[in-house]
């Protein structure tokens, strides 16, 4: 079925600022604030985050559009700021979001220490700019949790409800072939054992 482009476009607005109106004052501070943040995300030191290699773009999906990879087990959240986070995050998509994008999301073998608490995440996509989130296309989970299936039920029900049917789970690595052709990237070693783990025998039949 296809969505209605003008309604996902208010709900946009909606997640962004609880209200369907958006003045023109609002638009220019807004889209001020954003520039500072970008051009703090291109200055500033953001060593502590990228040495981790948690987030990067990767090649692209069988659709063409670029793919930004993140890596739950290496992002460390007592190791940086919620406004480092937030820099490093407009740093690696600032370049692809002027055209569709899709996102992978490898949650095998994260712990609490690997995860954004709610509050982050709200604080954070109130201040992306409308194209961010209009752009991103689809969100895959692979080996989600059930914290990260609760958190992502809640999330776009309750403060993001127009990027709800752009979330996918993926259970298996094999089955993120058939939308993003993952020999373009290399999966760390980590996460195909853990696939390895859980879905050895659908992989191998006798």
């Amino acid at each position: 079925m296809e969505l209605d482009t003008g309604s996902e476009e208010r709900q946009l607005l909606v997640d962004r600022l609880g209200t369907t109106s958006l003045n023109m004052e609002e638009r220019i501070e807004q889209s001020a604030d954003f520039t500072e943040l970008l051009k703090r995300a291109n200055e500033e030191d953001l060593t502590e985050i990228e040495k981790s290699g948690c987030l990067y773009q990767a090649g692209v999906d069988r659709q063409g559009r670029p793919v930004i990879v993140f890596i739950g087990k290496w992002f460390k959240p007592e190791n940086v700021t919620m406004d480092q986070a937030l820099l490093y995050l407009i740093r690696i998509l600032d370049p692809v979001v002027d055209r569709d994008y899709s996102v992978v999301y490898f949650c095998a073998k994260t712990t609490s220490e690997n995860l954004l608490s709610y509050w982050w995440m709200k604080d954070i996509y109130s201040q992306l700019p409308y194209h961010y989130k209009k752009n991103l296309k689809d969100f895959y989970t692979v080996h989600p949790s059930m914290w990260t299936r609760l958190t992502s039920w809640w999330f776009t029900t309750f403060m993001a409800s127009a990027i709800k049917h752009k979330l996918h789970n993926i259970y298996e690595v094999k089955e993120l072939d058939l939308v993003i052709n993952s020999t373009e990237f290399d999966i760390p070693m980590f996460i195909q054992e853990y696939d390895m783990s859980i879905n050895g025998l659908r992989y191998y039949q006798p």
